[in-house]
């Protein structure tokens, strides 16, 4: 554990030193952050306020000589000494070091989950500018990019076009054989789904399925997450539990863990697999009212625990997951979420049924209700397609309502400069042989349309087209204009 860690680890370090404790043996804790319960005098036998590096660890291990050693309770960095303390013949209690390496090494990890049969996105560990290249060509924009050495804060990024990603690339250290890229499929307007469990020699004992609020793409740490699952099919929940029974039992996991899917249409695919303790699990543990923590630090001590009756898991109520940000306290902040995390704190809530969750947990982090609602939509072009067709909107002058009445479609073209859709052209060439909106010289306000009826179609994309057609029959747009063809 360290400065830099979330409170949900110091949370999971706390109760495994309890349930060490209650079991008869001396907890001796490593912890050099003081903001956190588990360097409190009394919560442990031995506390050690030193780093966690290898060294320090195996200095403490010899002096100490113990039983064993939890890993799996403290985030991410403890996790990454377990090879080499298992090398140095350090009893690791709980899922072995080779399985944890084989979940952390993504080609160890991909091999195992294509043997499985289970789907995931398309990935590529790049050394080269080429390899960027004909792998962008393959799966196109966007892509989620992890170099190997990059500033601080900035591990992860997507990137939506060439330029973008030449940027990105330009912070990390050269792209090379020594420093490779590993660069993945980044799937759009899919939901997320976290499952945190606990498991006996690759058996799951419990399990907590929770899903996000947002669409796939906002670190964990970030998202608002509501557990139990509201919205997914039960088809869904039914291939997770599936999948993760598979992977538990290949990965001979005794402990926590935590699997990220992704899910679309009933369509599953797995992100990435954990064993260790999540960021959610002291949420989905209050929750259910079962410590996920205690049940994984029996398992891990070889005590068999009893999986808990399946009735506790049919709650009668929810519980919502927000996150609190201290934009407003630093300058120049970007206050747009991504994949890496900026979250200062986080509030859990329940309620009866969603919305009264979700609106507990908004207040607890000190939003607000508004009196008088004025909003102003400002639409990031990639979200443009769902916007048109899901809100309404009113003319900020005029106060009458928008429609869409008169808008036309347009091939964009550099050669037609008369055309409507030549400025597209010119000031999008990416566009170039789309398809773009526009709406006629006759609306009051053109700025607002022309903001909002972004290119709403691009390459002659036909699910876009599919997309667009079905707005069409909706009334949601009228097309009077003749280029409404393919």
């Amino acid at each position: 554990y360290r400065i830099g860690s979330s409170v949900e680890f110091d949370w999971c370090s706390v109760n495994a030193l309890q349930t060490i404790r209650n079991q008869g043996y001396r907890g001796v804790m490593i912890n050099y952050n003081p903001e956190t319960v588990s360097t409190d005098y009394d919560m442990c036998d031995r506390l050690y306020f030193d780093e966690l590096t290898f060294e320090r660890v195996m200095d403490i291990h010899d002096l100490e000589n113990p039983h064993g050693t939890v890993v799996s309770v403290g985030g991410q960095i403890p996790n990454n000494l377990a090879l080499r303390l298992d090398q140095n013949k350090v009893n690791i209690l709980g899922t072995k070091a080779t399985s944890i390496d084989k979940a952390e090494d993504r080609h160890k990890f991909s091999s195992i989950v294509d043997a499985l049969g289970i789907d995931q996105p398309k990935w590529k560990e790049l050394t080269n500018f080429d390899e960027v290249d004909q792998f962008i060509e393959q799966v196109g924009f966007p892509v989620l990019v992890r170099p190997s050495y990059v500033l601080s804060g900035a591990a992860m990024n997507v990137c939506y076009n060439h330029e973008e990603l030449r940027n990105f690339l330009g912070l990390a250290a050269e792209v090379s054989e020594k420093h490779p890229v590993v660069m993945s499929e980044f799937m759009q307007r899919c939901k997320e789904i976290e499952f945190d469990a606990v498991a006996d020699n690759g058996e799951v004992i419990a399990y907590a399925i929770s899903e996000h609020i947002e669409f796939a793409g906002v670190h964990s740490g970030d998202a608002t997450i509501q557990f139990p699952p509201q919205k997914l099919y039960v088809e869904t929940v039914r291939r997770v539990k599936k999948i993760a029974k598979k992977i538990a039992a290949a990965l001979e996991i005794t402990g926590p863990f935590n699997i990220q899917f992704l899910a679309k249409d009933n369509y599953i695919k797995v992100i990435e697999c954990n064993l260790r303790a999540s960021r959610s699990f002291p949420f989905v543990s209050k929750v259910l009212k079962i410590n996920m923590i205690e049940l994984a630090t029996k398992a891990m001590l070889g005590l068999k625990p009893a999986a808990p009756r399946k009735s506790a898991f049919d709650l009668d109520y929810v519980g919502i997951k927000s996150s609190q940000f201290s934009f407003s306290r630093l300058q120049q902040a970007d206050p747009v979420l991504g994949v890496d995390m900026h979250s200062t704190g986080e509030v859990g809530c329940l309620g009866d049924d969603f919305n009264e969750a979700l609106l507990n947990s908004m207040l607890s982090v000190g939003y607000e209700i508004p009196k008088k609602i004025d909003i102003t939509l400002e639409i990031i072009s990639k979200d443009k397609r769902s916007v048109v067709g899901n809100v309404s909107l009113k003319d900020p002058k005029t106060g009458k309502p928008l429609t869409f009445e008169g808008v036309g479609f347009v091939r964009i073209s550099d050669t037609e400069v008369d055309n409507p859709g030549g400025h597209w052209a010119e000031e999008h060439p990416e566009l170039k042989g789309g398809w773009a909106m526009y709406c006629p010289d006759n609306v009051d306000n053109y700025d607002l349309y022309n903001e909002i009826i972004m290119p709403l179609v691009k390459n002659d994309d036909v699910k876009s087209i599919k997309v667009l057609t079905k707005l069409v029959k909706q009334g949601s747009i009228s097309l009077p204009n003749p280029f409404f063809k393919k």
